[in-house]
């Protein structure tokens, strides 16, 4: 099974290995709002989920990615 860091990196087109529980747009360049909409479209796919509005909104960090998945898989 991916990691919720592969996901987001090959999302973001960038190393997995740049990502921590704290990143997020405002220190990963490529993470603008829309590469945001690849991201949650990514874990989506990967994870066979359906995320709701209110938890994409939610969804600030890796971090918040991680805890907010756990609802779903």
């Amino acid at each position: 099974m991916k990691t919720v860091e592969e996901v987001i990196a090959r999302a973001l087109q960038i190393n997995p290995s740049l990502l921590k529980d704290s990143s997020g747009p405002h220190d990963i360049e490529s993470w603008d709002s829309f590469n945001g909409l690849l991201v949650v479209a990514e874990l989506e796919k990967t994870f066979k989920i359906d995320l709701n509005l209110e938890d994409v909104v939610k969804m600030k960090t890796v971090g918040d990615i991680k805890k907010i998945l756990k609802k779903y898989i």
